[in-house]
């Protein structure tokens, strides 16, 4: 019998990457912009924010491709407070050029200027002789000293994956790994400062954001990347060969969307390794996500249940096979460690009945994406008047197109019907509506996406799954955030009964400036009325 989650209760947030928020540097950070968007979402009477996966992003820039399970992205780490701190002068992290167009992320420019400005910091810092920074490690060695020693050895060789390294420190030889821990020791010590550096700013803009009453909905992925630190130091735990090269691959099959699938392309678990030491990976991955974010939300759920594996070396996702997963007693050891946080499970895709029902005995909300839902038929689950109270209402994720854009080429018959259900009139009004729909609905959570916000199209879109190139990019800029936005939001929360508790009067001093920010255009509720 598992241990059954309580229900997150009734409230409303806004899903913004931390990397689409304004910068001066070229992409978001956990800086000023940051603590300024908290606020707004105290104004507006959000209980949550949503963010993508934080962990350093390897080639294509999704932060579903990381290089480590644990680790978070140098790039979010705010180069202003390195400048307050005496560790950087304005002229040197404001010479980079860090893109021309502040409304999109300019990662090759990014990954040429970010490095260079951190080793700067670096070299000037006493971090070594910080009593903060040598818990700091002590608390994190499991992971800090695998991360720290992959990327120096990455580096080292040309920033290639581990499979293209020599043979001896591919395969993880102690003499090897020894000799590479002595020769790199200062790069080593650089993405240790890096790494401490990210959770000091992260843990102190959470606790800003905690005490005012805002939680943060983290995300992370089923798998890893096989570009890892847990992959290279960790090969037992997933499907390798004794050359250490996966004998299959993560994806899903072909479906209404796409003929040939999707080969995501991530080394599968060796679940049956896993199982026998009681998935001490999985938990350590899970209580460490817990102390990051307040509430955890599993990407890929359905693969705990089952997962899809795809011959290493195939060029689509056509000829994969279903295979099971450790379903109960998985979500039996994860659940054990995530104390008083919670977890989400995202169970859209191929879905089975043992999916919902491991999901269901576990409390976990389950995902509405309101995108999916104006098929001309009313059967459809994604309907508001489908909904149980434990689930969380999306407008749509990071995966899908904006409201405006979505309804923007919809076939005429599915227009009237979303016309219909959402009692307007005009395409033009649809994406409100949808908003309105959502936090009107009897799901607990309902979580829009801050372009659905602002009525953008699909110029704003976050990721196009299964492209590179284009994803990932879209910023908000800092005159979109208005006291006239959060006004209308709050009083929807109000209305809809998903208005946080009051938030605690004991607040730190907030560093950044609490100006207020510019108005927008309001949301269009109907042709007549306003949100």
């Amino acid at each position: 019998m598992l241990h059954k989650q309580a229900p997150l209760g009734r409230g409303a947030g806004v899903l913004l990457p931390v990397a689409s928020l304004p910068s001066a540097h070229g992409i978001g950070t956990f800086g000023e912009e940051a603590y300024r968007f908290v606020d707004f979402l105290q104004a507006a009477g959000q209980r949550y924010w949503q963010v993508l996966p934080l962990g350093p992003t390897s080639y294509g820039d999704s932060p579903y491709q990381s290089f480590s399970a644990f680790a978070g992205n140098p790039y979010f780490i705010d180069l202003d407070t390195f400048v307050e701190e005496g560790l950087l002068t304005p002229e040197e992290v404001n010479a980079p050029d860090w893109g021309n167009n502040p409304e999109f992320v300019d990662y090759a420019k990014i990954y040429q200027n970010r490095f260079a400005v951190l080793h700067k910091a670096f070299q000037r810092s006493n971090f070594r002789q910080s009593a903060d920074y040598r818990t700091f490690c002590s608390s994190n060695e499991e992971w800090l000293d695998d991360y720290s020693l992959y990327m120096a050895i990455k580096m080292h060789f040309g920033a290639h994956e581990w499979l293209k390294w020599s043979e001896d420190i591919r395969m993880n030889e102690p003499k090897a790994v020894e000799g590479f821990r002595l020769l790199l020791q200062d790069e080593i010590d650089f993405w240790k400062f890096c790494q401490y550096q990210f959770f000091r700013q992260w843990y102190k803009l959470k606790a800003y954001a905690n005490v005012r009453g805002v939680r943060i909905i983290g995300d992370i992925p089923i798998y890893v990347s096989l570009d890892s630190a847990d992959v290279w130091r960790h090969p037992s735990l997933f499907q390798l060969d004794k050359q250490r090269r996966p004998t299959a691959v993560s994806g899903v099959p072909p479906d209404n969307f796409s003929a040939t699938g999707q080969l995501w392309g991530n080394p599968l678990y060796h679940w049956e390794h896993m199982e026998q030491d009681g998935f001490a990976w999985w938990k350590k991955r899970m209580a460490f996500s817990a102390k990051l974010y307040d509430i955890v939300r599993i990407d890929h759920f359905i693969g705990m249940v089952r997962y899809y594996a795809i011959p290493y070396g195939e060029p689509t996702a056509m000829y994969g096979e279903w295979r099971h997963s450790p379903g109960e007693a998985l979500v039996r050891a994860i659940s054990s460690v995530m104390g008083d946080s919670h977890i989400i499970a995202e169970d859209l895709g191929c879905v089975v009945p043992e999916v919902y029902q491991l999901r269901d005995e576990a409390g976990y909300p389950g995902m509405k994406i309101l995108q999916f839902a104006f098929n001309d038929t009313s059967k459809n689950g994604n309907l508001p008047c489908h909904y149980t109270a434990n689930s969380v209402v999306y407008s749509g994720t990071h995966d899908n197109e904006t409201l405006k854009g979505f309804f923007a080429h919809q076939p005429r018959r599915a227009l009237h019907f979303a016309c219909d259900y959402l009692h307007v009139k005009k395409r033009e009004h649809l994406p409100a509506a949808c908003i309105c729909a959502a936090y009107e609905s009897v799901a607990d959570t309902a979580m829009i996406q801050m372009q659905d916000l602002l009525g953008l199209g699909n110029e704003a879109r976050t990721n196009y799954p299964a492209t590179i190139g284009n994803n990932w990019r879209w910023r908000l800029q800092r005159g979109q955030v208005t006291e006239a936005l959060a006004v209308q939001l709050h009083d929807l929360c109000e209305l809809y009964a998903r208005l946080p508790e009051a938030a605690s009067t004991d607040q730190p001093k907030k560093e950044p400036s609490a100006e207020k920010v510019p108005e927008t255009e309001k949301i269009q509720k109907s042709s007549n009325d306003k949100i």
